[in-house]
């Protein structure tokens, strides 16, 4: 009589233990966070960036610009229409976003068994990161960003403990959303799959959740893709335009790479460091290893490619719950020479961002806004009323447009026109439109295409105000050589 082996049937793991979330530290802690941000964030004038959203949502929503994707744009017009040109209203879906980092934070620290006071330090470590608390109040595509990329985080870390595989149709749905909101999520989600890919768990590439999550993704991204196609994919140019503007605005390589960690704050950075060191050498964490190896590899490529210092901000509370999670197991193995830094870190990492935030209130100073809006308003009215009836309004750079857009009375002007990022996208006037008044440091690229070109005004101390009649050919015939994506 033969016997028949029936073979074992496959089991998933049981799921790791967990603490309880830390609701009242970490909820206080967030809190907190938004509570500072609404504190600046009332406070007049729009960062341009900001206008640029409020500009393209309220004017001009479509499925994509030449350099951002719909959801910023979308989120600023709904809080225009709620509460028209009120500031901190239109801010509050960043504020929002801010303190949900927070949340996420902690809550992966307790995904990877972190106690109380793990999720609290990881928690503050998040909180007071000092990218976030210069513009953790702008509603922006770069401020919205770390809260998707720590959801992302969240959902892989959770994967790994309890191995339910609706978790990876979430990912799919996280990263269509967060492609919709800034591209680098895409490049996130690749970097990802190659570390998985070579450092494991490539069991993962075989669960089919984590491919139908992945159709869902181009799916939901689907829309702005293909606005990019159909426009000649300026998102992808928008890389040299980033690397050109780095010595300027950051001092180069060696400012792009110190701005990446040193954004992660003073608690942050020892965190980040430590979790990146633990994920390397920890046995335990060996199948999230792969999150080092995309870490390591994106600081690289954004080294190496000249990218904003805030790039890596969606990875610093992931990485700083790992770190927070070490020291606790210090802790519990009797490891106590670090018991008394931590808080004193804490506070100081607290007062440093705190001091960073009224560089924000700086930078989005309406005094500029209302000077540009000011002096074209004046010199628009100054023209004879048949004349305006024909002139548009045009400036050299999407900032001084948008501010154009968002700080000028109420049909004061007509919807400003510029050559420069995502204005360049948007149509040109009607052929009746004959004249242009142009604000910039120089109107030459108008030249070629009006009879005369002349100043008529200032506009603050870099900008002439100039008038520009006699438009020799159509519009649609040269304005889309005219665009650009670098700022003059």
């Amino acid at each position: 009589m033969s016997v028949t082996e029936v073979p074992a049937p496959v089991t998933t793991p049981a799921p790791r233990p967990v603490h309880r979330l830390a609701r009242w530290p970490v909820g206080t802690v967030a809190a907190l966070v938004a509570a500072a941000h609404l504190a600046v964030a009332w406070r007049p004038g729009w960062f341009f960036d900001e206008a640029l959203m409020l500009a393209i949502g309220r004017d001009h929503l479509d499925w994509g610009s030449a350099d951002q994707p719909p959801v910023a744009p979308l989120l600023a017009a709904l809080m225009d229409l709620v509460a028209p040109g009120n500031v901190l209203v239109l801010r509050l879906p960043a504020i929002a976003a801010t303190a949900a980092t927070v949340v996420l934070a902690a809550l992966v620290a307790r995904e990877l068994g972190g106690d109380r006071r793990a999720q609290t330090l990881t928690a503050i470590a998040q909180g007071t990161g000092l990218w976030l608390a210069i513009g953790g109040h702008w509603t922006t595509p770069y401020t919205l960003e770390p809260v998707l990329w720590l959801a992302l985080g969240w959902l892989l870390v959770r994967w790994w403990r309890v191995r339910d595989d609706r978790l990876l149709l979430a990912v799919g749905v996280v990263v269509g959303v967060g492609a919709q909101t800034k591209f680098q999520i895409l490049l996130l989600a690749a970097v990802l799959l190659l570390s998985v890919l070579v450092l494991g768990p490539r069991t993962v590439l075989r669960r089919r959740h984590l491919w139908i999550g992945a159709a869902a993704a181009l799916v939901i991204a689907a829309p702005t893709l293909v606005w990019q196609a159909l426009n000649g994919w300026p998102q992808l140019r928008m890389g040299s335009v980033v690397a050109s503007e780095a010595e300027f605005l950051y001092g180069g390589l060696s400012g792009v790479m110190l701005g990446m960690i040193a954004a992660a704050g003073v608690m942050g950075v020892p965190l980040v460091l430590y979790g990146l060191g633990r994920l390397v050498r920890d046995p335990a964490l060996a199948e999230l290893r792969y999150l080092a190896l995309t870490a390591v590899v994106l600081y690289a490529f954004f080294s190496v490619t000249l990218g904003r210092p805030y790039y890596l901000a969606g990875l610093y509370g992931l990485l700083a719950a790992v770190g927070a999670v070490g020291l606790q197991r210090r802790r519990e193995a009797g490891r106590r020479r670090l018991r008394w830094v931590a808080w004193p870190a804490a506070a100081v990492s607290a007062a440093a961002a705190l001091a960073m935030m009224p560089l924000s209130t700086a930078m989005a100073a309406p005094e500029v806004g209302d000077a540009v809006a000011g002096a074209t308003v004046a010199a628009y009215d100054a023209l004879p009323a048949g004349q305006r009836a024909r002139t548009a309004v045009m400036a050299e750079s999407y900032i001084y447009a948008a501010y154009l857009d968002v700080a000028a009375p109420e049909d004061a002007l007509p919807p400003a026109l510029s050559s420069n990022r995502s204005y360049g996208y948007f149509p040109p006037p009607a052929d009746d439109v004959d004249a242009v008044l142009y604000l910039g440091s120089t109107a030459d690229e108008l030249r070629p295409w009006f009879a005369d070109v002349r100043p008529v005004g200032r506009a603050g101390d870099d900008a002439t105000l100039w008038l520009a009649t006699g438009r020799l050919a159509p519009w649609e015939s040269f304005w889309p050589r005219l665009r650009h994506l670098d700022v003059q």
